[in-house]
């Protein structure tokens, strides 16, 4: 789409991010392996190598000591889960992360067997943007994934992605290929970084932003002024966001 049709749209997105596509990527239309990988550049992030390196360490090192600290909290909710409803205690989905590559994301499972078979019919159900589906009663939740779905402690085998390098601990929230299928070429810009646990989405509304563009948006702001203070303010915001279930779903 056209700078000029989305402004005769009413497009809520940046004028930076729908000048983006032309001056930072390219996509790759002819792979066969991975038909999301684009080449990608925000020109700032080359002159802040040398704080990129040290956020990895930094991440790694957190991560690692995290690990080892919820441990107990890990096992206890693999148990539960195990008890509750049959299948696997983990739940692995494709998602596309840095540069458009696609990896396999780990959380705990939270919903029902059939989960992925009923998105179709609970579609008309969606509760937040047009790009994103979220409901606030899922059918498909189990009473012990709504528990951890409201603290967030689905996500926590996502710090395995995180030492494998997949994924960071503040980034953007990693997207579905399908969802990723319906993209405008603007939208791209959220693959300049890597995904996260938590980020500028999930700090500033989380489910209650409606508007997919509102997210590339601050996303967008997040990534163009990038620094270790940023991430570490955001890592600050999601603590009481955590603690409280704050606009989980």
């Amino acid at each position: 789409m056209l700078k000029e049709d989305l402004i005769k749209n009413n497009s809520v997105i940046s004028s930076e991010i729908i000048d983006f596509p032309e001056k930072c990527y390219k996509k790759n239309d002819n792979s066969i392996k991975n038909p999301y990988e684009i080449s990608i550049n925000l020109f700032h992030l080359n002159h802040k190598t040398i704080q990129y390196a040290l956020k990895r360490i930094i991440e790694t090192m957190l991560t690692l000591i995290g690990l080892v600290i919820i441990s107990p909290i890990l096992f206890l909710v693999a148990a539960a889960i195990k008890f509750e409803s049959r299948g696997s205690v983990f739940f692995k989905q494709k998602r596309i992360g840095q540069h458009g590559r696609e990896f396999y994301i780990c959380k705990f499972r939270s919903m029902h067997q059939d989960a992925e078979k009923r998105v179709e019919e609970l579609k008309k159900h969606n509760q937040t943007n047009e790009l994103m589906f979220k409901m606030f009663d899922d059918p498909r939740i189990t009473k012990v994934g709504k528990f951890i779905r409201k603290y967030s402690i689905d996500e926590l085998p996502q710090l395995f992605n995180v030492l494998k390098g997949e994924m960071s601990l503040v980034g953007f929230r990693p997207p579905l290929p399908s969802e990723v299928d319906q993209y405008k070429h603007s939208y791209y810009v959220r693959f300049a970084m890597m995904p996260g646990l938590t980020g500028p989405w999930q700090v500033n509304g989380r489910s209650n932003i409606k508007k997919f563009e509102e997210v590339v948006n601050l996303e967008y702001e997040y990534a163009k002024d990038w620094s270790l203070y940023k991430d570490f303010k955001i890592l600050i915001q999601t603590v009481p966001i955590v603690l409280f279930g704050k606009d989980a779903a």
